[in-house]
């Protein structure tokens, strides 16, 4: 598999400039799909850990206003 990897970098390495941008771009979008549901899926599991710590009492929550109070505070800081 190395040498495989290791002759398609220098086949690739071989393009043109704009060509090589172009195979770089379509890596990495290929990669976005995964990495935005990776990223949902560890968002959701936040939510739930958040979630269950306010319904178990583990940490008391504040209101909206106050939040966004404390969150005006801490951007003009």
């Amino acid at each position: 598999m190395d040498a495989l990897f290791d002759e398609i970098v220098a086949d690739a390495m071989k393009l043109p400039l704009r060509d090589r941008v172009r195979l770089a771009q379509r890596l990495v979008s290929s990669l976005d799909d995964q990495i935005e549901s990776d990223v949902e899926a560890l968002w959701a599991a936040e939510a739930e850990r958040r979630l269950e710590e306010l319904r178990t009492g583990r940490v008391k929550g504040i209101d909206a206003a106050e939040a966004f109070r404390k969150a005006h505070e801490a951007l003009e800081r």
